[in-house]
């Protein structure tokens, strides 16, 4: 049987072309000139595909993709490699798919922005001038929210929420508890990157413990409310392996003694798992693209995606901001990510039957063995008052794992 989320972005992208011909659009009209410059900030799942649909939907366009990493090592399925059912290379990629579609790769960092000259700046000291520019830079940590904790220490005590190296730290971490222990994950407050990560790792760790008969506990540390699918295996299924602290917050580490403090408690841990809370990265704020100086993430309109700064600039993926007073951000999920993509890619191509909202799909695992997961449907749409609503479907799948592989599978074969 074909994946549903293949046929449903194969059926927009033909509504998609065929629209483009009529010339009508759901978003007002952008000046559509034959060789325009996109620069692309990002080559994660958002930059990537926009990168994509931008040269599938109009070859006149000049792309440019600038990426620090020159391999993209995905952050979904990750936990398949603590649990070792996956390779971390597995999950990496070049670019080597968007060169073939016409796209400019450059590896390097971006630095700023010059609005009034259209360039877009780099480490490496070369500017790329631009017409539009899609802002996808993902997510950055902001350390000094935990006392005694530095970008340095995550090679001792890992965030692991950006795959690759702190992915493999973390599995050799927990491959040296021969005689188990405490292994504590620390959740961010919301809004983070992967909404279920936490409870899902949790999950898996706990099986992990338990099938190795090592002793210990995992212990979860969660400045949020549980997310409701998560209740019947944290309060039932595995509440000897699962210690929940809700509404908690990791206040400070002390390395040396390896505990970590909560407003309550100073607890032990034999391996952590460590994320501060989350922002955009810096240099957005240098560029005037953040909503304020309280707010770390992007300023953007709901719908177009265009930066309050600049209406050539538009942002997506996870660095993107609040959008509604009702459920504040977009998730931040590849999946979002790579619809904001064909959004903005809609736009500047000039097609026609763009959609309006990134709807998106994500597959939870909300149980081990035996297996269970939640396939979990989020859609918008504008009231006629203009408040904008977001409604949230859910229904149990009976392969959650497999659910989930098809899910990636089509993304690794979309976006590159």
């Amino acid at each position: 049987m074909q994946n549903i989320d293949n046929i449903r972005r194969r059926t927009f992208l033909k509504t998609l072309v065929a629209g483009a011909a009529v010339g009508t659009l759901g978003f007002p009209m952008l000046g559509k000139a034959a060789n325009q410059r996109i620069v692309v900030i990002g080559g994660g799942t958002g930059g990537a595909t926009v990168a994509k649909y931008l040269r599938r939907l109009d070859n006149t366009l000049d792309v440019t993709l600038i990426e620090k990493n020159a391999i993209y090592t995905t952050c979904y399925m990750s936990n398949e490699v603590l649990s070792g059912d996956r390779t971390l290379e597995s999950l990496q990629f070049n670019y080597d798919g968007l060169k073939a579609h016409g796209v400019k790769i450059v590896t390097d960092e971006v630095t700023g922005i010059d609005y009034d000259a259209g360039l877009v700046l780099t480490k490496g000291g070369i500017s790329y001038p631009y017409d539009r520019c899609v802002v996808s830079p993902g997510i950055d940590f902001r350390y000094d929210q935990i006392a005694g904790y530095s970008e340095a220490d995550i090679e001792t005590v890992p965030h692991a929420w950006k795959a690759g190296q702190q992915t493999l730290l973390l599995r050799d971490q927990l491959k040296a508890m021969p005689n188990g222990g405490t292994v504590v994950i620390a959740a961010p407050p919301n809004p983070y990157r992967c909404p279920p990560a936490p409870y899902e790792r949790a999950l898996l760790l706990a099986w992990w413990l338990k099938q190795r008969r090592l002793p210990g506990k995992v212990i979860v540390i969660d400045p949020n409310p549980l997310m409701p699918a998560y209740r019947r295996a944290f309060n039932d299924t595995w509440r000897e392996q699962i210690t929940y602290l809700d509404h908690a917050r990791v206040r400070a580490i002390d390395l040396d003694k390896r505990t970590v403090s909560t407003d309550l408690d100073d607890i032990p841990f034999a391996a952590a798992f460590l994320s501060p809370p989350q922002k955009a990265p810096s240099w957005l704020a240098a560029a005037g693209l953040l909503a304020s100086a309280n707010d770390p993430w992007g300023a953007q309109d709901a719908a177009s995606l265009r930066s309050g700064v600049d209406a050539s600039v538009f942002i997506i993926g996870d660095a993107a901001g609040r959008v509604s007073s009702q459920f504040g951000h977009y998730p931040k999920t590849a999946h979002v990510a790579a619809a904001m993509g064909i959004m903005v890619a809609a736009q500047i191509a000039g097609a026609g039957a763009a959609p309006a909202w990134p709807d998106s799909v994500c597959h939870l695992l909300t149980g081990v063995a035996p297996d269970r997961g939640t396939r979990l449907e989020v859609a918008y749409r504008r009231r006629g008052d203009g408040f904008l609503m977001q409604e949230i479907r859910q229904q149990q799948e009976a392969d959650p794992l497999a659910a989930a592989a098809a899910w990636a599978a089509a993304h690794y074969a979309e976006f590159l």
